[in-house]
């Protein structure tokens, strides 16, 4: 029913379809990811084979269930229905989908920016997020923003034996560990020169949204097994997850790491970092905060190198626009209850990128549930979310139909 195409780019294809069927109506572009994570079911623990879809007490497991062919289906099988049911869609309908989200998506924005005309739309929908909780669905009108960084220690031009040169020769792991030591305070807040310049406080309604929400911290806390929580210091776990910029080490590597000891003087340790920023903030400003930050606190005797990968910055959706309104009034009608708003800690780059290059703010609607384990050993989707994400993108265009 659609006109489709598969157009090559550098990397993986992009699937272009589209379907007009109402003139005058507003059209709708829906973005999806057809790429995974990576998944081993040996190396990983998945339960059966993350590539060959089981059903098992009402839910999907496989590797993108969730992330994200599970919930971009919805929008396909809404629209299916649709045709089936009427023979036309009650507005004009584009899908936009990439293979390759989850490694950083370069070759959609030259195809993005080239292709405005084709592109254009006065509303984009994206199934990647979650609902709040079970029976809770959402709307995410908020993510963070993203930069990420490598930083490289080096010190002597070898491995060194460490009784031999220690105490002479600086340590590269010991000075990566004093840079990354100092990138917080002891309230959480993070050191970078200028780094809260230009965050945007929560506003007051915010606040009050969240406080709001059925959310323990002491069942967060026991469903992750961890003594206690921690973060900046004035602001709830909510707060602090969904709205306050964060630093954290992903990854460290150096000195010796095989069984048994080896008293090795490193020549070389590594970090990689994430920095979740919050409106307002640039990731481009806070690369060049990182690099002074480390200028600043690297200890002598080594030599240290920063990569900057790509970032990406904050998206914050009005809540009060027509498409919003109409996404609540779907859900509602496909769920039995209006969505709750929330906020996201993680970062989709191309709502961003829509923004910029089309003009368009993007509904954010999420059938899945958090502990789906997206990225994860035996990702799963509610075969019920499913068929009430579809009910929901089905609706969708009804309301989006009607203005």
């Amino acid at each position: 029913g659609f006109d489709a195409e598969l157009i090559a780019t550098r990397g993986h294809p992009i699937v272009f379809a589209e379907r007009r069927d109402a003139p005058g109506k507003p059209p709708l572009l829906v973005y999806g990811h057809y790429d995974v994570q990576p998944a081993d079911r040996d190396k990983d623990g998945w339960d059966s084979d993350p590539f060959e879809p089981v059903v098992r007490d009402g839910k999907i497991y496989a590797r993108g269930a969730t992330d994200d062919k599970g919930q971009m289906l919805t929008h396909v099988r809404a629209a299916e229905g649709w045709l089936r049911a009427v023979g036309a869609l009650p507005v004009n309908v584009k899908f936009l989908i990439e293979g390759e989200e989850e490694v950083g998506g370069a070759n959609l924005e030259p195809f993005v920016a080239g292709n405005r005309d084709r592109l254009a739309c006065d509303y984009a929908v994206i199934s990647d997020t979650s609902q709040f909780a079970p029976g809770i669905p959402a709307i995410t009108y908020g993510l963070k923003g993203l930069s990420y960084f490598e930083l490289i220690v080096s010190g002597a031009n070898r491995d060194l034996h460490s009784g031999t040169f220690g105490g002479a020769v600086a340590n590269p792991c010991n000075a990566l560990a004093v840079i990354l030591a100092r990138l917080k305070d002891a309230d959480g807040r993070i050191q970078l020169p200028g780094f809260y310049d230009a965050v945007r406080p929560l506003e007051d309604w915010e606040r009050d949204q969240f406080a709001r929400l059925p959310f323990s911290e002491a069942a967060f806390r026991a469903d992750l097994g961890v003594p206690s929580l921690e973060g900046e210091a004035g602001y709830t776990t909510l707060e602090r997850r969904w709205a306050r910029p964060t630093c954290d080490v992903n990854g460290l590597s150096g000195g010796y790491q095989g069984p048994g000891p080896k008293t090795v003087l490193p020549a070389k340790a590594s970090a990689k970092l994430s920095f979740r920023l919050v409106p307002d903030q640039d990731p481009r400003t806070v690369a060049e905060q990182f690099r002074a930050h480390v200028a600043a606190t690297c200890p002598p005797g080594v030599r240290h190198e920063i990569i900057v990968h790509q970032g990406a910055p904050a998206v914050l959706v009005g809540v009060e626009s027509p498409g919003v309104r109409a996404a609540v009034r779907a859900i509602e009608a496909s769920f039995g209850r209006p969505p709750v708003f929330i906020r996201e800690g993680g970062s989709i780059p191309v709502v961003g990128l829509l923004k910029e290059r089309l003009g368009v703010e993007t509904l954010l609607l999420g059938w899945g549930q958090a502990d789906d384990n997206l990225h994860g050993p035996n990702e799963k989707l509610s075969l019920a979310d499913f068929h009430r994400g579809i009910k929901a993108g089905a609706h969708l265009l009804a309301e989006l139909a009607r203005g």
